[in-house]
């Protein structure tokens, strides 16, 4: 038999194995991976949410840090630090918790979850005074070194999650 009179074709090679549709466990991979992404989204989102009260009363206490340094006014700096703890407080924890604290139970309400007591026994306590001095206007040297150490102690309370809040 004659090779050339053979009917014989080209050899046709199959066509490449294309990526789409993938196969199921790529489906179960992006399923897997699209809900964790949501997951995230999601955690992130709350605690943003739970942050916002924290992140208004820093922003509180920067301005009125600002003041301060503009004017030195003691007593109004106390004031403002006095009301801005009230209100931060009230909003992480049950309003019957907190509305009705005052003088040495509210510092060791404040004291709680700090390493150390900086409100109870520590430069906390002018808050108890100062607010109340009747002095408006720039204080004297000591009212100056307790209004140093009130802003550290309220920065670091503000800062510091109540023992309530850590999730």
């Amino acid at each position: 038999m004659d090779p050339e009179a053979l009917p014989l074709r080209d050899l046709h090679l199959p066509e490449p194995v294309g990526w789409w549709p993938p196969a199921p466990g790529w489906w179960l991979l992006m399923a897997l991976a699209a809900g964790l992404v949501g997951w995230f989204l999601w955690r992130s989102l709350a605690a943003w949410r739970r942050s916002r009260p924290r992140r208004l009363a820093l922003a509180e206490f920067r301005r009125a840090a600002g003041d301060y340094a503009r004017n030195g006014d003691v007593t109004s700096l106390a004031r403002r630090l006095s009301a801005l703890l009230r209100r931060a407080m009230l909003a992480y924890a049950p309003r019957a918790q907190v509305a009705g604290l005052t003088g040495a139970d509210w510092l060791r309400y404040l004291d709680r979850g700090l390493p150390e007591p900086l409100f109870s026994a520590g430069p906390g306590r002018a808050l108890v005074r100062l607010p109340y001095c009747g002095r408006p206007g720039p204080g004297d040297g000591e009212d100056a070194a307790d209004a140093a150490g009130l802003m550290a102690a309220v920065r670091a309370r503000l800062q510091t999650p109540l023992p309530e809040e850590r999730r």
